[in-house]
C-alpha cells in the first residue's frame, strides 16, 4: 500500500475516534446547571453535645477511688464539648429541615449554616430512630426550597448526583447511578433503601440525592465500608418514605407503623419446590403471635405471603416494607398460599409497638404456669411424635429451691404428676394446685427421650 494511502487511512482513522469521543462526552450528563440551582437549598448541620462531669460522690466508674481523697467529694470531670457535622434540605420556606435523625441524636445545640454563609439556629421538631428521619426548624422566611420527586419512579441505573459536606467540605458534589431499589439493611429495618455508587462520606449523611431533572429523590444515610470511607456502596432513603416521616412528625410527633405481629422469612429454592410454588417468592410466616393482627385475622405458620393489598411481595423485606408504610387500623386483603392452595385473608393492620421484641416476649410466655417452682410451656405436636408421647409440658425455666432439688432440669418433658397424666399446661395447673401442702409427690419427667420419675416436695 502506497504511503500516502496509508497516511490517508490513519487520519481517518484519527477523526474516527475523535469523533466517537466526542459522541461519548456528549452522552454524559451536564450537573452544572443543576448544581446551580439546587446548591442554596442544602444546608450545612453543625452539632454540639455537651459530655457532662462527674461531681460529688458520682465518679466515673474508671476513676480510681484515692482521687477523692485528694480532690475531695467535690471533685468534678470538666465538662466537654463533642461536635458533629452533616447535611440536610430545606423542604418550606418557613424554615422546615429535613436530615437524618444520627446527625442530631443527643444533640443540646443543632445550628444550620445556609449556602450564603448565614448561621441560624435550629430547634429539632422530632426524630425517627427506625426510618433514621429527623425534622428541624429554624425562624426564617423565604429559604429556597427543594423539588421534591418521586421515588418510585427512580430506574436502576439513572443517574444521581449529591451534594453535601463531607468531612467539612461544604457543598461538595458527587456523582453515580442507581445501583439496586428495595435494599433491606437489617431484619428491624423499615425502609426500602435505594443503593448507589455515588461518594457518600462522613458529613454527607442527611443531605439529597437529586436526579437529572434536579428533584430529591432520596436522603443519603449510610454507607457499607469495611476502611470507615465510601467503597462504592452507599444507601439513601427514598423521599417518598421520608416525606411520609415528615407528615407524621409534624401532626402526631411522632412515627407509627403497620404491624402483622409475625416472624417471617425468604422462601429459597428448596422450600419453595416443597410447598409446590413454582418459584422461591414470598415471605413465609415462621411463627405467629395469637393476639397479634395476623393471629386474629387467621395467618398461621407456614402461610406463604405472595401478595399485600394488592402489592407483590417478593421477599420477607418486601413484606416488612409495606406493612411498614400502611397506617394502623387499615382493613387489607392479603393473598397467601397454605398447604398448596392459594387463599385470600382478610384482616386489620395493627400498630408496631413500642418494644416488639418485649411484645414477642410477652405472648410466648402468656399462659405459662409457674407452680411448684417450675415455668412451663406447651409441648408442640412434632416433638411429642417424636418422643412417642400423647401430651405432656416442656419444663422452661427452674424458679424453686424444691424444683431444683428434686433435679429437674429446663427441657424436661413432664408427663405425669402425682400418678395423673399431665396433657397440657391447664392440666398441669389443675393438678398442680391440688397437691397436699408439704408432702412428697412423684412426677414422672422425660430426659432426652428417657422416662425418669423423681420426687418434689409441694412448699
Amino acid at each position: 500500500m502506497p504511503n500516502v494511502q496509508r497516511k490517508l487511512l490513519g487520519f481517518i482513522f484519527l477523526c474516527l475516534a475523535l469523533v466517537s469521543s466526542q459522541l461519548q462526552a456528549r452522552s454524559l450528563p451536564d450537573f452544572t446547571e443543576l448544581v446551580e440551582d439546587n446548591s442554596p437549598s442544602v444546608v450545612i448541620i453543625s452539632t454540639t453535645q455537651k459530655m457532662r462531669g462527674f461531681g460529688g460522690s458520682q465518679f466515673h466508674p474508671q476513676i480510681p477511688e484515692y482521687f477523692k481523697y485528694f480532690f475531695g467529694d467535690g471533685f468534678e470531670m470538666p465538662e466537654r464539648e463533642r461536635e458533629g457535622l452533616g447535611s440536610g434540605i430545606i423542604i418550606s420556606k418557613d424554615g422546615y429541615i429535613l436530615t437524618n435523625n444520627h446527625v442530631v441524636a443527643g444533640a443540646d445545640e443543632i445550628s444550620i449554616r445556609l449556602s450564603d454563609r448565614q448561621v441560624l439556629d435550629a430547634e429539632l421538631i422530632g426524630g425517627d430512630e427506625l426510618s433514621d428521619l429527623a425534622l428541624l426548624k429554624v425562624d426564617a422566611d423565604d429559604l429556597p426550597v427543594v423539588d421534591l420527586g418521586d421515588s418510585e419512579k427512580l430506574k436502576v441505573g439513572e443517574w444521581v448526583l449529591a451534594i453535601g459536606s463531607p468531612f467539612g467540605f461544604d457543598h461538595s458534589v458527587t456523582a453515580g447511578i442507581v445501583s439496586a431499589k428495595g435494599r433491606n439493611l437489617s431484619n428491624d429495618n423499615y425502609v426500602p433503601f435505594i443503593q448507589t455508587d455515588v461518594a457518600i462520606n462522613p458529613g454527607n449523611s442527611g443531605g439529597p440525592l437529586f436526579n437529572l431533572e434536579g428533584e430529591v429523590v432520596g436522603i443519603n444515610s449510610q454507607i457499607y465500608s469495611r476502611s470507615g470511607g465510601f467503597m462504592g456502596l452507599s444507601f439513601a432513603i427514598p423521599i417518598n418514605v421520608a416525606m411520609e416521616v415528615v407528615e407524621q412528625i409534624k401532626n402526631d410527633g411522632q412515627v407509627s407503623r403497620g404491624w402483622l405481629g409475625v416472624v417471617i422469612h425468604d422462601v429459597n429454592r428448596d422450600l419453595a419446590l416443597s410447598l409446590g410454588l413454582d418459584k422461591p417468592e414470598g415471605a413465609i410466616v415462621a411463627k405467629v403471635l395469637a393476639d397479634g393482627p395476623a393471629g386474629k385475622g387467621g395467618i398461621r405458620p407456614g402461610d406463604v405471603i405472595l401478595e399485600f393489598e394488592g402489592k407483590s411481595i417478593t421477599k420477607a423485606a418486601s413484606l416488612r416494607h409495606v406493612v411498614g408504610r400502611t397506617k394502623p387500623g387499615t382493613e387489607v386483603e392479603i393473598e397467601i398460599v397454605r398447604a398448596g392452595k392459594g387463599k385470600t385473608l382478610e384482616l386489620e393492620v395493627g400498630e408496631l409497638p413500642q418494644d416488639p421484641a418485649k411484645v414477642a416476649r410477652k405472648a410466648e410466655t402468656k399462659g405459662q404456669s409457674t407452680l411448684l417452682g417450675l415455668e412451663v410451656v406447651p409441648l408442640p405436636k412434632p416433638e411429642a411424635q417424636q418422643l412417642g408421647l400423647a401430651g405432656g409440658v416442656i419444663v422452661k425455666q427452674v424458679n424453686g429451691g424444691a424444683a431444683r432439688e428434686a433435679g429437674i432440669r429446663p427441657g424436661d418433658v413432664i408427663t405425669n404428676l402425682a400418678n395423673q397424666e399431665v396433657s397440657d399446661v391447664s392440666e398441669f395447673k389443675k393438678i398442680a394446685r391440688n397437691l397436699p401442702k408439704g408432702k412428697w409427690v412423684p412426677i414422672l419427667v422425660n430426659r432426652r427421650g428417657a422416662p425418669e420419675f423423681l420426687a418434689i416436695k409441694v412448699e
